[in-house]
């Protein structure tokens, strides 16, 4: 019995190959209709036999391209309507909008094989693509994803494309960004004043001044690179002087998987994380062989590889033989350069070449970086590749929310039903441009998407630019949520959790309700609310935020905090180091509180230790001073220092006093700096322990998730889930959600959903509330319309 029938289907189904999949299907199963996209992702019509539009139905899920990805597919049967062909249709459009939009995608085995294959015509197009791969996100102006809506309208298909485009047969069928050499974009090679180095072939020209040690700045799919060869301690030495970034490790692409492990150590997980669409930065563990010049990561036990992921990036390697530097094209602290116009006058006094191209880049987008923690990914940085797949949440948001994040890593979310829009990473916003560019981002995802946020979350820090965006915002329900809860939240989602845990959030800085700097936070908390239940102990942090970039500071804290004014008779080479007028200012702040806000922040505590036995005194990058401790921890150790808890009191306070004198005296002994750092990582990881045993002891929770910065820390991070095991929890990491910053704005948003119809934001029924009246004052006071 002939009979029609309507399908709609939602999901990342436009710009992955989707309509014609549809097309070949429905003629395979001998099925006339249409198919389209919509403004909510795909319609179909179909007619034809009851059981051939029942195969066809059942095989759209079990033989969708590679990279689609349906969210809801649902049927309704109706009569026939007399169709005798199968047609892909116009796209429609309308206001509202629900369709998800697909990441960037790595160049496919087959574009690459033509890419390389003399005979094709296509032979060495730097902007080969099909349905299959290519540039998706960042070339996207607006939905639906046809070609008029991408920054590719400009370039008209030449014959060949245009019957490839119209061929149902044929892999580019339907592919937005197809072009060749006689229709599509092309490179051009410029120098630092814009002028057109007369090549006929500018990838050849440029490969060669890379050889030669010259410095590149490479046009890629989300912004700009700068390139230089990562063997070459002169280039990579003048690419850090240039680019004012001292001791920042550097990325580096390499062409192969052989080439990767002539410098690394790559397990399975990794090398298929390298290989994915997605083709992150994946840091890995060096070989003692690796011959990357030491300057490209220095005192780092890892480097951060990525394979190409653009024909223009295979073509460059391949001609080099070079591994690259491949970092983001920017000075330190910038937003990644994407636009043409702005390129040469920002990077001009970096770069000495200028390879670029006439297809403009709608939405800048930096590398994505992951590693592989126990077997799984943990993803560092969320960018290309990743974004902007929606995190699908098993419940739905009672509003549309906008979450601002933090002040740094910053991302933003917005909600929409079950999906969390994460940002791609936006940079520290410490700066016009970081904020513009935010933004102009809130802006395009609000418009891609079609969100009108009701309710716009922010962190409690009144002086985050992320906190005044949000606050500036008229006619928005607005929110403050407090970091430390926005992180455990963030670790809670990321594995398909609702209920109460132990929540250990560990990180450098975040505000606090009893207005201190937090940042050693144990809480109970799910995706409402929190309580605090024990947290490191308060020292100050003298000079504010001059300890950050100044270790010693936090040091010397320390140091006067257990041993008085008497650590200054102690026979360190840390107590040599500090000038003596630097240190009588110092100790007049301390004593007075001038400028030395207190912190129980165990990311300082890292930073102490670090300039305390030698490794770090100053830093030049966040983190630097723990990454480095990190990197220098011997991995046989098994010893710890000893620690004291207080806890006879609610909350229960961790003292870390007897760490400090344990690291004096095996700095006294000649313990060596090594076994200092494997002890230091071990007692952090028993302290975690301890405390958590003592939680469960009160509260009968079992589960622990682990979030914060410090959690990068793959050591700690082992050694605590090896502990914490050991006792009889389960315990939560991170995995397609940052543990840093960059996942703060998805807990912010989820904790604003369940939050918004409370007048007291991050607090426990009253039950089992602890928290002062101040407290709950303050935290009314962020709760604001």
């Amino acid at each position: 019995m002939r009979r029609g029938a309507k399908i709609e289907i939602e999901g990342i189904v436009q710009g992955v190959g989707f309509r014609p999949f549809i097309y070949n299907l429905a003629i395979s199963n001998n099925l006339s209709g249409w198919v389209l996209n919509s403004t909510d992702g795909v319609s179909i019509e179909v007619e034809g036999e009851e059981d051939d539009i029942k195969a066809f139905y059942s095989q759209i899920c079990a033989k969708r391209p590679p990279q689609a990805r349906i969210a809801h597919i649902k049927i309704r049967f109706k009569g026939p309507s007399g169709l005798t062909s199968f047609n892909i249709r116009e796209s429609l459009s309308r206001e509202e909008r629900s369709v998800l939009v697909p990441p960037d995608l790595a160049i496919c085995a087959e574009c690459l094989s033509e890419l390389f294959d003399p005979e094709d015509r296509r032979y060495e197009y730097p902007f080969i693509n099909c349905t299959n791969c290519g540039p998706r996100f960042t070339i996207i102006k607006d939905i639906p994803y046809d070609r008029d809506k991408t920054t590719m309208e400009v370039f008209v298909m030449c014959s060949p494309c245009q019957a490839e485009y119209e061929d149902p047969s044929h892999r580019r069928f339907h592919a937005q960004p197809n072009a060749c050499p006689v229709c599509g974009p092309e490179m051009k090679l410029r120098d630092k004043g814009g002028r057109i180095i007369d090549s006929s072939d500018p990838i050849l020209k440029a490969a060669q001044s890379l050889q030669e040690g010259c410095i590149v700045a490479v046009k890629g799919l989300g912004g700009y690179h700068l390139a230089c060869d990562a063997e070459n301690p002169r280039a990579v030495m003048t690419l850090r002087s240039r680019k004012h970034r001292e001791d920042k490790p550097f990325a580096i692409m390499v062409y192969d998987l052989e080439m990767v492990r002539r410098f690394c150590h790559v397990s399975p997980v990794e090398a298929d994380i390298l290989t994915s669409p997605s083709r992150p930065i994946v840091l890995l563990r060096k070989r003692r062989t690796c011959t990357i010049a030491e300057a490209v990561a220095p005192r780092q036990g890892y480097l951060g590889i990525m394979l190409p992921y653009t024909p223009l990036h295979y073509l460059l390697l391949k001609k080099s033989q070079l591994p690259l530097v491949m970092t983001s094209g920017n000075t330190s602290d910038e937003p990644i350069v994407y636009d043409d116009s702005e390129a040469l006058g920002r990077l001009g006094s970096i770069a000495d070449l200028f390879l670029t191209h006439n297809r403009k880049i709608h939405s800048r987008c930096d590398d994505s970086v992951t590693r592989v923690i126990r077997g799984r990914e943990m993803i560092i940085r969320r960018a290309r590749g990743y974004v902007p797949n929606p995190i699908e949440l098993p419940f739905r948001f009672k509003t549309e929310i906008l979450a601002c994040g933090a002040q740094l890593k910053n991302t933003f979310c917005l909600t929409k039903g079950n999906y969390a829009f994460l940002s791609q990473h936006l940079g520290d916003l410490e700066n016009l441009e970081t904020l513009t560019s935010f933004q102009n981002v809130v802006e395009h995802f609000k418009r891609l998407f079609s969100v009108d946020p009701k309710v716009v979350a922010y962190d409690l820090h009144p002086e985050y630019l992320s906190t005044k965006y949000a606050l500036s915002q008229s006619d928005r329900f607005k929110v403050g949520v407090q970091h430390h809860h926005a992180h455990v939240v963030s670790c809670l989602v990321d594995n398909g959790l609702r209920r109460k845990v132990i929540g250990v959030a560990f990180d450098g800085t975040g505000y606090g309700p009893d207005g201190e700097i937090w940042g050693g936070e144990f809480l109970v908390a799910d995706l409402r609310s929190y309580r605090r239940v024990a947290h490191f102990q308060y020292v100050p942090m003298p000079g504010g935020d001059k300890a950050i970039l100044q270790p010693w500071r936090m040091a010397a804290s320390w140091l006067l905090k257990v041993y008085g004014d008497d650590f200054l008779t102690l026979n360190l080479d840390f107590v040599k180091r500090i000038d003596p007028r630097k240190w009588a200012m110092l100790r007049i702040a301390l004593t007075r509180g001038i400028n030395s806000p207190l912190t129980s922040s165990v990311g300082r505590l890292f930073d102490a230790i670090s300039s305390l036995i030698g490794i770090r005194d100053e830093v030049n990058y966040e983190g630097q001073a723990a990454v480095e401790l990190e990197m220098i921890a011997d991995p046989t150790c098994r010893d710890r220092y000893d620690f004291e808890i207080t806890k006879e009191k609610s909350p229960i306070v961790v003292r870390p006093g007897k760490v400090i004198q344990g690291v004096v005296e095996d700095i006294k002994v000649k313990a060596g700096v090594p076994i200092i750092s494997a002890k230091f990582h071990n007692t952090i990881a028993a302290m975690i322990t301890n405390v958590c045993l003592q939680i469960r002891e009160r509260t009968g929770l079992k589960e622990v998730a682990l979030s914060g910065g410090v959690f990068q820390n793959a050591f700690l991070l082992n050694k605590a889930i090896d502990m914490l095991t050991a006792s009889g929890f389960t315990v939560f990491t991170h995995h397609q959600v940052p543990p840093n910053d960059g996942g703060i704005s998805l807990g912010q948003a989820v904790i604003a959903n369940f939050s918004s119809s409370h007048k007291e934001i991050g607090l426990l029924d009253e039950d089992e509330q602890t928290a002062s009246s101040d407290r709950r004052r303050y935290a009314a006071l962020h709760y604001q319309r």
